[in-house]
């Protein structure tokens, strides 16, 4: 029997429970047991696996969901790793991400705000508030990064967005269609809230992000933010973000900084 923190995060108790059934899903078939046991300080979720297929269900998971590093002495520099963005407020110079290190001590990546704008707006200063405001950064949204450095105590990870998560802004950006960002809630509990305020002619997908974070992508000519009010009201404990390509291309072809 192994035990491991996933790369998923919950955000109140009963989601412990949708989890269970997810993982019995995933694993459906092969001879290998899961349990929920718990949720580290951060929210990430713990499991034990055991069974014949022990080591089988852990790699396939760690595949399709993501397993916590755990230690910063488990990761490696260049490698890929996908965190949840934390204390977004809490600094204009760099975006801190959780990437699941909180042993011995919890660690953050961090990506630099120049990094950000050399990714993202073509090298332009702009304020970290702003990129968030384009790119729909929010508390606890997934994104894929690439470690960069690592001090010699362990103490300082850096990162850059990787060129996985760039790929997806770009392919969504050239899509042209806004996304609602839903982050806090079940893929279910989302497609319901779509269908209870009569927006499905509105949506196009649900896409996952991760196991309770989505991006509702909306149809040519709606606007993601207007989706917001009503929605909201159904899903009270979400947070959200909007991703709205029009207003990206409009600001890159200005000249103008923030």
């Amino acid at each position: 029997m192994q035990t491991v923190a996933l790369l998923a995060k919950v955000y109140n108790s009963s989601q412990l429970k949708q989890v269970d059934t997810i993982l019995k899903a995933k694993l459906e078939g092969l001879k290998a047991a899961t349990q929920v046991v718990g949720v580290t300080s951060r929210g990430w979720v713990q499991i034990t696996v055991s069974g014949e297929d022990e080591k089988v269900a852990l790699r396939y998971l760690d595949k399709e969901i993501g397993t916590c590093p755990l230690s910063v002495k488990n990761i490696e520099r260049f490698s890929a790793i996908k965190g949840r963005i934390t204390n977004l407020r809490q600094s204009k110079n760099e975006l801190r991400l959780d990437v699941g290190l909180f042993s011995p001590e919890t660690v953050d990546a961090s990506i630099s705000l120049q990094y950000l704008q050399a990714q993202l707006v073509d090298g332009r200063k702009i304020a970290l508030k702003k990129l968030a405001e384009l790119f729909g950064f929010c508390e606890n949204m997934p994104l894929t990064v690439k470690i960069s450095g690592l001090s010699e105590d362990g103490k300082r990870v850096e990162a850059v967005l990787a060129e996985k998560q760039l790929m997806t802004y770009r392919d969504w950006t050239n899509s042209l269609l806004d996304r609602l960002m839903i982050v806090g809630a079940s893929f279910n509990e989302v497609e319901s809230a779509v269908r209870s305020v009569g927006f499905e002619r509105d949506v196009v997908d649900v896409e996952p992000l991760g196991v309770f974070e989505f991006a509702v992508v909306c149809k040519l000519g709606t606007d993601a933010v207007g989706l917001i009010p009503r929605i909201g009201r159904t899903l009270r404990n979400a947070v959200f973000a909007t991703f709205s390509p029009r207003t990206i291309r409009a600001f890159l072809e200005s000249n103008t900084t923030v």
